[in-house]
């Protein structure tokens, strides 16, 4: 019976250790010498820069009724939305009606925007162009609700690209999250790994989600045997005991 004792304390110390803690899965937790959590550098943000393969859809807005028409095209005009996307070629133009080609490779959309606006000033006086990026989505996969999600703002940072997926789960390696990112010009993409429960986070190079980022979220290995929940550990304590109880009197009545 001392021997079941000591079994019974030992598994009940064991699932006590395998419940998912703070900091296990906390945000926003202050580096210390117990924690050892990573100090990350603050960095200036930079806006991003059309790449090659990317698209691009814009608006023409001008008084001249005829150029409207002509340029109409472009634009649903009973329902607002753009009926056409624009890649950016391999030597980084992007080709548009009735202009030449424009080398966009490189430029912020505000860029792109003051480019294309000088090119249709050439042929409509009054032009004015508003430019966004059509590619505009960053992917999720791994322990978080996989899927293509849509840039909505400019400096989403990864709380907030992964607050649309409902977060990551409990079982996701907060310790290991990794941004696949492309780089332009390069054959292999840029790899960025961090620790995501660190409150130096914010403002580092890790923190701002930029178009056509894969955001990969793995599993912890531990993961099989921790418990999700308290409310989960008190339950399988709860069956765990009532197991145990009618082992013991299985036991004695047997030996009885």
């Amino acid at each position: 019976m001392k021997k079941v004792h000591l079994l019974f304390l030992g598994m009940l110390a064991l699932l006590l250790s395998s419940c998912y803690s703070h900091r296990v899965i906390g945000y926003l937790q202050e580096p210390t010498k117990q924690n050892k959590l990573p100090v990350y550098d603050t960095v200036t943000y930079e806006p991003y820069r059309i790449r090659v393969n990317d698209e691009i859809i814009y608006r023409l807005i001008t008084m001249d009724e005829t150029m409207s028409k002509m340029l109409g095209a472009n634009t649903n005009v009973s329902s607002g939305q753009y009926a056409n996307s624009y890649r950016v070629y391999a030597d980084g133009t992007v080709d548009l009606p009735f202009i030449k080609p424009l080398k966009i490779q490189g430029l912020t959309e505000v860029e792109a925007q003051d480019t294309l606006r000088k090119a249709f000033r050439e042929i409509i006086p009054d032009a004015d162009v508003k430019v966004a990026l059509y590619n505009k989505y960053f992917s999720v996969i791994g322990d978080a609700h996989s899927g293509q999600y849509y840039i909505y703002k400019e400096k989403m940072n990864i709380f907030q690209a992964l607050a649309m997926t409902g977060d990551v789960m409990n079982s996701g390696d907060r310790r290991h999250i990794r941004i696949v990112r492309p780089k332009d010009g390069a054959q292999e993409p840029e790899v960025l790994e961090f620790d995501m429960r660190t409150n130096t986070i914010i403002d580092s190079k890790y923190y701002y989600i930029y178009p056509n980022d894969v955001i990969y979220v793995a599993r912890t290995r531990n993961s099989f045997y921790t418990v999700p929940s308290y409310a989960g550990f008190t339950g399988l304590i709860t069956s765990s005991v009532a197991l145990l109880t009618t082992v013991l009197n299985y036991v004695a009545y047997i030996y009885k």
